[in-house]
């Protein structure tokens, strides 16, 4: 494609959650210095220019920018899609119905479990009543509503639980992620990473449930990366249908790539249209010229782009390489020692998992609102 459909505008990096498995940046320090009301506007305007049809506003904790109802209602008036991905702390009937009257199309919760005490424990907070809660009130107040649960080894036996709550709960969709092993998750990988009969016992759960739920639900069920035999196409391919803009205004091909080695580029200084044309972030991995062997010669090469940059990086220090959870790949074995510690008898029971930070209650600056 000439230009991307989808934006995701992580309008800021701070959360009242605590999870383990976030993927936003361990630097959060280094993103406090959020965009304006008036340089997201103008961001939603050159991405309309752009071609892009979804707004997908993320964080974080999007429900933390005061001026939120704002921003949905310019990218309404462009006739933008907005997408609202929350942890539905802070979802007050005030704020939702202004919402709905700014033009919010849809509205996507997180829940970390199926029951308060597990769900609680993953959050880090108490959250979980808030959030069945939330989606009361989203189906009340019409909006479709997706239920988002990133599955991990402290969640993954409870997928029937989970499904049964999106049930009763009215859920249009539901998004079973198992996680991506970015940011904070990577650094609680060895406590996250499921076993294979964990895996196995839920897909046979989702299996039934999709033709089970078919016609009332969409259920949706992300395979997880390091038991697969080929890698996921990163975004549909680096840079073709996709781009993401971080809350201090870096523009990026995908959420995680703010660990790549690679030159920054910002709304702050350029035009969207020339970085999403010209900037090296955006073409250093467009296509496949920039393929190495097994990939260059792989008749897949165009199914799944040579997997993950950011994954590639992450276990090789290269993200030139091709990923390592293509069985096919000269690293395959550092995805296959991942593995074989997940299932191993003598793994330690109950590892420590390391929290993603509070940043909930620090001052919005003058740079943050209009």
């Amino acid at each position: 494609m000439d230009s991307p459909f989808g934006l995701l505008a992580e309008l800021t990096y701070r959360c009242p959650l605590a999870c383990p498995y976030c993927s936003n940046p361990l630097n959060l320090a280094d993103y406090g210095d959020e965009l304006t009301t008036g340089d997201w506007m103008r961001v939603l305007t050159e991405a309309g220019d752009l071609g892009v049809l979804q707004c997908h506003l993320s964080g974080g904790e999007p429900l933390l920018r005061r001026d939120l109802v704002e921003i949905v209602a310019h990218a309404h008036l462009l006739g933008l899609y907005t997408n609202l991905i929350t942890s539905a702390v802070g979802f007050s009937r005030p704020r939702a119905e202004l919402l709905r009257t700014a033009g919010l199309d849809h509205v996507q919760i997180s829940i970390q479990a199926d029951e308060p005490a597990r769900s609680d424990r993953i959050a880090g907070v108490p959250s979980f009543r808030r959030k069945v809660e939330a989606m009361g009130l989203v189906k009340e107040l019409g909006w479709p509503l997706t239920m988002n649960v990133v599955l991990h080894r402290y969640n993954i036996g409870h997928v029937a639980e989970v499904l049964a709550l999106a049930e009763e709960v009215g859920a249009d969709r539901v998004e079973l992620a198992n996680t991506q092993y970015y940011g904070w998750a990577w650094r609680n990988r060895a406590a996250l990473l499921p076993s294979r009969a964990q895996l196995a016992a839920a897909e046979e759960v989702v299996r039934a449930a999709v033709e089970r739920l078919r016609d009332r639900m969409d259920i949706v069920y992300v395979i997880p990366d390091y038991y697969s035999r080929y890698p996921k196409p990163c975004m549909g391919g680096w840079a073709s249908r996709q781009l993401t803009v971080t809350p201090n205004g870096d523009v990026l091909p995908c959420p995680a790539a703010q660990s790549l080695p690679l030159p920054r580029a910002s709304v702050r200084e350029e035009p969207l249209e020339r970085i999403w044309a010209e900037a090296p972030v955006m073409t250093a991995f467009r296509g496949t010229d920039w393929m190495p062997e097994p990939c260059r010669g792989c008749p897949r090469r165009e199914v799944d782009f040579g997997g993950c940059r950011c994954q590639a990086f992450l276990l090789t220090g290269d993200p030139a390489r091709t990923d390592p959870v293509c069985h096919l790949s000269p690293d395959h074995e550092l995805v296959e020692r991942a593995v074989t510690a997940a299932n191993s008898e003598r793994r330690p029971r109950g590892s420590a998992l390391v929290p993603r930070p509070h940043q909930a209650r620090r001052p919005v600056g003058p740079r943050q609102v209009r």
